[in-house]
């Protein structure tokens, strides 16, 4: 009926519409008499309202569903369970509804809040956490009266607004119990055949339960009942502490005791330890765990121990198999977090391969013995390593223990002192080569200057010579950077604060570092004065910003950041290094740290040595880095060099600081030495060289100057001129000569001319020389030296001593 009803009141609907749109239509005729118009007026009345029926009829709303209020006298209806306790929370903690048999158990209070132990109320609360976190938690509750539950928490409903408990009873485990039976049953027999005597022993030492085992070794008896007995007194103790059976009365082999506390590992709330009974396995020490066991899984135990020690250990069986290898033992052999191979020859490289598969055979079949072996590491195939083998029983299959510590820092150590010692007899090597250069050296620099006289201007050979002599000057300065490596250059050390040389030398390094380069710098507080040559640090910081300047530009666009920075090292600092190289004490750093290309591994080890260059060929001698080297070593410091390829280089310089004495002057640098003076007048001078081309241009360049000269090709020639009754003015003489060297001539000659000066000419350092002469009224004058130079110091002497 009321379907009809509607029907009707549609049609009602449709009529009266019907009625207007014919009145509207007629309306339009009488006021404009136009039936085309009167059409389109109709026409268009009709589309419009079959539109708007059509979109009535698409965007009417579906009824919605209507749902009942939720009735929880259905919903505990619907839960209610007698061996389950099931209940509903909402956000705030409260308890919507719970079966009866939640509120028998627990009462009217809502999970976390239960009569549980303390600990069980906070692993509810962490299971209530992760319910509406994860959508899921559980948790093992129990209260004071040891009952024991498993909860179980899920979030539900179309908001996630409530969580569904359900709780179930758990059965108290008896671990205890349980192994009082296995130690009469399989368990017992199965330790026994390994080698292992157990018992069970309360924590006042009385034995509850014992295996088989463990009474035919304590009583002789293996039916015998072991109940009740008191385990410390089965045993025995000799004055060495070593524990044996007390009836073998000290005959029988030593023993070892684990022991293993019983406790339900599954179990939250345990008893107190001081009742908790503990399981004693008793094993020969000469045996081990696992001696009748088949393979590396018999000896669970050794294998948990020997997995906790720092010590690199594994162990291999007779046909060469690797048993089982502790971290510690991965990690020696570069292997860390990798599996442990199949045989500990896929360790090494293949050349010892051989040796050690021969040595693991002799270990495995001889008696029981320890050795050693080299061998290399595949991981680190350039270093050999020491591995440790020995021949042991009683472990089942595994026959040969092998150790291996750890040496990567061992070797890095090595390295470094290796390299130390390289740099030592390099630099030796090298300034050797520059004493036997600067004679050389002297020779075509004298030579030129001699054939300069006699050419002027405007010949055709002056441009010549002079181009000899440009280059002779210019492998003069090569051999004073060589003499700076090998620590063998005057320096003039004075007290100074490093942060100042960089500020000094930080404006000429903005201009020569370039635009795209930012330089930055930085200094720590309270640095301590150093002791060093300001020039020649100078020169270290510039070389080192010059090879960092471009090791920046050889990367895409040039730019770059070039930091400079001073460091307080403290002596805790030094020792945390662990270094072999720096001693322990109070240094100011020097780091220069570019964005560069980096230094590759293969060349880190190389860069001090000199000559050496990655450089492209007339883009670098190779004297930088070794330069720098020298002048750090002479002001007793330490430099060292961190790269990483693609992420640039870190050289930080090691200057120890300087502590003056309590009441001391502060230490100036050493006055110049004031120009030459005049000599006008002539004198008789004893030139004494073994390097005949060296001894022929002196004889001549001082000839020409009106000195009378008289030659000796070494010192015990010159001696004996002075002995034969010759007076000299001053004697010009080598430091270095065959048979008789320079100062032991002139301290012979010195015996006869008390008061007879020496200007000595060397290759080497003055000052060096300068300690190892100790002569007064002695002059030094360095190779190589021009004509001139040569000329104007022999007049300086001449002049000073004249009037002494």
């Amino acid at each position: 009926m009321m379907a009809g009803a509607e029907r009707a009141g549609r049609s009602s609907d449709l009529l009266l519409v019907a009625l207007a749109l014919l009145l509207s239509v007629a309306l339009v005729w009488l006021v404009s008499a136009d039936g085309v118009l009167t059409g389109v007026f109709l026409a268009a009345i009709l589309v419009f309202g079959a539109l708007a029926w059509f979109l009535s009829r698409r965007s009417a709303p579906a009824a919605e569903v209507e749902f009942a209020q939720p009735d929880w006298s259905v919903t505990i209806a619907a839960i209610e369970r007698t061996d389950t306790a099931i209940a509903i929370t909402d956000r705030a903690g409260r308890l919507t509804c719970a079966n009866a048999c939640f509120e028998a158990w627990f009462g009217a209070g809502a999970p976390p809040r239960l009569p549980v132990t303390l600990a069980s109320a906070e692993r509810l609360a962490d299971a209530t956490r992760r319910a509406w976190r994860d959508g899921h938690g559980t948790a093992d509750v129990a209260n004071e009266e040891g009952t024991h539950w498993r909860a179980d928490a899920r979030r539900v409903g179309r908001g996630d607004d409530f969580l569904v408990w359900r709780i179930t009873a758990t059965d108290a485990a008896d671990p205890v119990g349980d192994l009082v039976a296995a130690l009469d049953g399989k368990l017992g027999r199965g330790l026994a055949r390994a080698g292992i005597a157990a018992a069970l022993v309360d924590p006042d030492g009385v034995i509850r339960a014992a295996s088989a085992g463990f009474a035919l070794r304590a009583a002789g008896d293996a039916q015998a009942d072991m109940t009740g007995a008191d385990f410390v007194g089965l045993l025995s103790q000799d004055e060495g502490e070593r524990i044996g059976w007390a009836r073998e009365g000290g005959r029988g082999g030593a023993l070892v005791l684990y022991h293993v506390p019983v406790a339900d590992p599954d179990r939250p709330d345990e008893p107190d330890p001081a009742v908790t009974p503990s399981l004693m396995l008793v094993v020969e020490a000469a045996q081990g765990i696992g001696s009748s066991g088949g393979g590396a899984g018999s000896a669970p135990h050794l294998e948990a121990l020997l997995s906790q020690l720092p010590l690199g250990l594994a162990m291999v069986d007779r046909d060469g198999r690797l048993l089982f290898a502790n971290p510690a033992f991965m990690r020696a052999a570069g292997q860390e977090g990798q599996p442990s191979p199949t045989y500990p020859t896929d360790l090494v490289v293949r050349e010892d391969k051989r040796a050690l598969s021969e040595a693991i055979r002799r270990f495995a079949q001889g008696p029981a013995a320890a050795g050693d072996l080299a061998v290399r590491l595949a991981s680190q195939p350039e270093d050999p390593v020491s591995l440790s083998l020995a021949g042991v029983r009683g472990l089942g299959d595994a026959a040969v223990l092998l150790g291996l510590t750890d040496s990567s820092e061992e070797i890095r150590l090595k390295r470094q002192v290796a390299q130390a010692t390289k740099m030592q007899a390099v630099g030796q090597l090298a300034g050797g080569v520059a004493h036997d250069f600067n004679n050389v050296l002297t020779a075509i620099l004298g030579t030129c200057d001699l054939m300069l006289m006699r050419h002027t201007p405007g010949d055709s050979d002056y441009d010549d010579i002079q181009q000899i002599r440009a280059n002779s000057n210019r492998a003069a300065s090569l051999t004073r950077q060589l003499l700076a490596f090998s620590r063998q250059q005057t320096l003039r050390p004075e007290v100074i604060q490093l942060p100042d040389v960089v500020a000094d030398v930080s404006q000429m390094l903005r201009r020569l570092i370039g635009e795209k380069i930012q330089l930055a710098v930085t200094h720590d507080r309270d640095l301590g004065p150093v002791r060093a040559d300001p020039t020649q640090l100078e020169q270290v910081i510039v070389n080192l910003a010059v090879n960092a300047r471009d090791a920046m530009q050889s990367r895409g666009d040039g730019s770059g950041r070039l930091v400079l920075a001073t460091r307080k090292i403290t002596t805790t600092d030094v020792r945390a290094m662990r270094s072999e190289i720096i001693p322990a004490g109070e240094y100011t750093a020097l780091i220069v740290e570019d964005s560069g290309g980096g230094i590759p591994p293969e060349n880190l080890g190389k860069i001090f040595e000199p000559f050496f260059t990655t450089k492209e060929q007339g883009k670098g001698t190779g004297l930088g880095l070794s330069t720098v080297y020298g002048i750090v070593k002479q002001s007793g410091g330490f430099i060292f060099a961190e790269s990483e390829v693609g992420r640039g280089t870190r050289f930080t310089v090691y200057l120890p600081v300087h502590h003056a004495a309590p009441g001391s002057v502060p230490e100036k640098a050493v006055a110049p030495e004031p120009p030459p003076t005049q000599w006008a007048g002539g004198g008789s001078i004893l030139l004494v060289e073994d390097e005949d081309p060296v001894r022929v241009v002196a004889e001549r360049a001082l000839t020409r100057q009106g000195y009378k000269v008289t030659c000796a090709r070494d010192g015990e020639e010159g001696l004996e001129l002075v002995q034969e009754g010759g007076r000299f003015d001053l004697v010009v003489s080598d430091v270095v000569m065959p048979t008789l060297d320079g100062p032991a001539m002139a301290r012979e000659i010195r015996r006869f001319a008390p008061d007879l000066p020496v200007l000595f000419m060397s290759g080497y350092a003055e000052e060096q020389l300068r300690k190892q002469i100790g002569i007064t009224n002695a002059w030094f004058m360095p190779k190589p030296f021009s004509v001139q130079q040569l000329s104007e110091k022999v007049g300086d002497v001449l002049a000073r001593t004249a009037g002494g």
